[in-house]
């Protein structure tokens, strides 16, 4: 185990050089293209999950909103291989950075926004004011609406750095308590073994959620601004 608990959080490095475009570049390797008339197995696995995928994004939005389903679509696929990749040992999480995780939510979120205010300028502006405020108020209430509009993007990328954080810290805590409790107490190292397992199992769904969750926070800002 590493000696230090947030070892694994660090970025690569392999001759000086930051190896973190390789790691995120590695998922778009496990979706490969089809080019048989008959797809096997794993591709056709594959397809059906991104068709179920769009499908429950896309199902609310409208016309213009879905000019976005191949982007959200993409953005899912590329959060949850890398989530479930980051869950194999001695391996590195690129959405345990905040830097990244802003990186995806940032431009998507202000482009949502860009669409409202170009489409429906009146509407978006509305959403700054709500219905029958107080003429004293109106300032106050501007300002607040207006900070949590920019909160938004900030939110996406701690709610999903801070899960998957979380997550690892955590198995990484038990799995250094089981090694511990080996040459102590057996028993009371079995049944820290099995937490840990649930937890992985947990972690796995997890990564999957948190995936989910990023992306359909994206499309409901969309569905606001479309």
């Amino acid at each position: 185990m590493n000696k230090n608990l947030f070892t694994s959080f660090m970025i690569p490095v392999v001759l000086g050089i930051p190896i973190t475009t390789l790691i995120i570049m590695f998922p778009t390797m496990l979706f490969p293209t089809p080019n048989r008339l008959t797809n096997n197995r794993v591709i056709t696995i594959q397809q059906w999950l991104t068709k179920l995928t769009s499908k429950q994004l896309m199902i609310t939005h409208g016309l213009k909103g879905q000019t976005w389903s191949l982007m959200l679509t993409s953005l899912f696929l590329f959060i949850a291989s890398t989530n479930l990749l980051g869950m194999l040992p001695h391996s590195f999480t690129p959405t345990t950075q905040l830097s990244m995780n802003l990186g995806m939510a940032i431009p998507l979120w202000a482009g949502t926004i860009f669409i409202g205010f170009r489409n429906k300028t009146k509407m978006s502006l509305a959403h700054l004011l709500p219905l029958g405020t107080p003429a004293f108020l109106i300032p106050m209430l501007v300002m607040i609406e207006t900070i949590s509009l920019f909160i938004q993007p900030l939110a996406l990328a701690v709610r999903l750095t801070a899960n998957i954080t979380a997550g690892h810290l955590l198995l990484h805590l038990i799995g250094s308590a089981t090694l511990a409790l080996m040459g102590i107490n057996l028993p009371t190292a079995l049944i820290t073994f099995i937490i840990l397992t649930l937890l992985v199992i947990l972690e796995f769904a997890v990564a999957l959620i948190q995936a989910y969750v990023f992306t359909l926070l994206v499309s409901l800002y969309l569905q606001d601004n479309t």
